[in-house]
């Protein structure tokens, strides 16, 4: 490991090579802080080049590495592989072409999201994928966790955004996957990096699609005397044909979270908020929007609010994406899980997820992702209370096997990382997980890039947390 740190300061100056303790503690965690790593030393790099160096280097010295962008991660996938290397992309920041015609921007990854849009604005364009973190998450973090936001229901995840991606493999090899159009011959490889949760090596360059900006917007908010009664509707939304831009779901502690941080004016009483934006051209949106008043009529919706103009518009949706940091007004501590359950069964899956919190006698704030049956159930805890931690996750566990059960997924956009490893195998038969390892492998043999996170690599990761937050919970056990 010496003799890498002697080769990367020969190439990286020493205001922008942490080594020492206090520099590196920055870097220990992301948003999910229940697991910690203290790498070997960290690389701020500044130019492509620097990165394909540090890749190379660490390939030959045999050294794991993992690329870091805002750590905003909320699943440990930007969690540092213990005496690892750190690549941060931030200051990879360049948005290299911008072009409005052709309807693309090639970013580097450290580009945050939010920025996108706001180069494209002008010219009546925008960026789609827009998860709430979207004023400071990157590019490059969007592309590892295939990330989504309120608007993936009707526009697709950011797999669907990125025509093509530039990247440097776990072995140095570089490599131009996909293009800039829609239409590509051969497999969709660009799709393939997508959601790797880098494992398979860093993005340098990332092509993406852009959309216009829809002529007309109606933002409907629908207050429920339940959280079921929510969730049906959003299956009654789906039955009539109708494709909203979104449709999200927030429950009386979301609501009062939001509330206490950003006076949003939502309905006082509701035990739950239904939000649906339509979009698109005027006399189209004009139909739908009659339409999906009918069905709000018929719903048992106990009060309806229509958006008066951009800015009432804007402070419903700032309501709605300030709720995960607004929680913790609510709670010193809390777990946001990422189960998807079936549209069809998403009353059921709220009801029961009531039933759970009512179980283990831990509140849950419960924001969503109703479109497309994404849930994020925040589950709240006093990290200062003995055993207050092993309890909640006991309760999320029991969440995403819940989601299992319906027929739904483990993770619907933040990932695998450290967190739900161990579920893999309760979601997936072992011909499936081999198929997925053997293919982890024919890209990265030594298991370098990101090692440990999304597969249980054979080579083995270590971070300093310890035990797994479940296993010591009792949740799982390891032979």
């Amino acid at each position: 490991m010496a003799s890498l740190i002697d080769e990367l300061a020969q190439r990286i100056p020493s205001d922008r090579l942490l080594t020492r303790p206090g520099a590196l503690a920055a870097y220990e965690t992301d948003g999910l802080t229940a697991f910690r790593g203290r790498p070997r030393a960290v690389v701020i790099a500044e130019s492509r080049q620097e990165v394909i160096d540090t890749v190379r280097l660490c390939h030959a010295a045999a050294v794991p590495f993992m690329a870091r962008g805002s750590g905003t991660s909320l699943s440990g996938g930007a969690v540092p592989i213990e005496d690892g290397i750190v690549i941060a992309l931030n200051r990879l920041n360049r948005i290299t072409r911008f072009d409005p015609i052709a309807r693309v921007a090639v970013v580097e990854p450290g580009v945050v999201n939010l920025a996108v849009t706001a180069t494209a604005a002008p010219y009546g364009l925008y960026y789609a994928p827009d998860p709430s973190s979207q004023q400071v998450c990157t590019i490059g973090g969007n592309v590892a966790f295939n990330s989504g936001g309120a608007h993936c229901f009707r526009h697709g995840m950011t797999a669907n955004h990125v025509l093509g991606i530039r990247a440097v493999l776990a072995d140095g090899t570089l490599v131009s996957l996909g293009g800039e159009s829609l239409e590509q011959n051969g497999p969709d490889l660009a799709g393939l990096f997508v959601g790797s949760e880098g494992l398979f090596g860093v993005a340098l360059e990332i092509t993406l699609r852009l959309v216009a900006r829809p002529q007309v917007y109606r933002t409907v908010l629908a207050a429920y005397s339940s959280l079921q009664a929510a969730g049906d509707t959003v299956s009654r939304v789906i039955r009539s044909g109708l494709l909203p831009g979104a449709m999200e779901i927030m429950d009386r502690l979301a609501i009062a979270a939001a509330e206490a941080a950003v006076q949003a004016n939502y309905p006082a009483h509701a035990a739950a908020l239904l939000l649906v934006e339509l979009e698109g051209e005027g006399p189209q949106v004009a139909i739908e929007f009659e339409e999906l008043q009918q069905i709000l009529a018929e719903s048992g919706a106990t009060e309806t609010r229509v958006a008066r103009d951009e800015d009432d518009r804007a402070r419903i949706w700032k309501g709605r994406k300030s709720a995960f940091s607004a929680v913790g007004r609510l709670s010193p501590d809390f777990i946001v899980q990422d189960g998807v359950v079936p549209r069809a069964r998403l009353g059921e899956a709220l009801s029961e997820i009531e039933a759970l919190s009512r179980k283990h006698g831990i509140r849950v704030a419960n924001v969503f992702h109703a479109g497309d049956g994404n849930l994020h159930p925040l589950i709240l805890y006093n990290g200062r209370e003995a055993g207050a931690h092993d309890r909640a996750e006991v309760l999320a566990a029991e969440i995403i096997r819940l989601c299992i059960r319906l027929g739904g997924s483990i993770t619907g956009e933040h990932g695998v990382g450290l967190e739900k490893l161990q579920f893999l195998a309760e979601m997936y038969d072992e011909p499936s997980i081999d198929c997925m390892r053997r293919l982890r492998l024919a890209m990265d043999p030594l298991q370098l890039a990101n090692r440990g996170k999304k597969l249980a690599d054979s080579a083995g990761a270590s971070f300093s947390h310890g035990l797994h937050p479940l296993e010591r919970a009792g949740v799982i056990s390891r032979a």
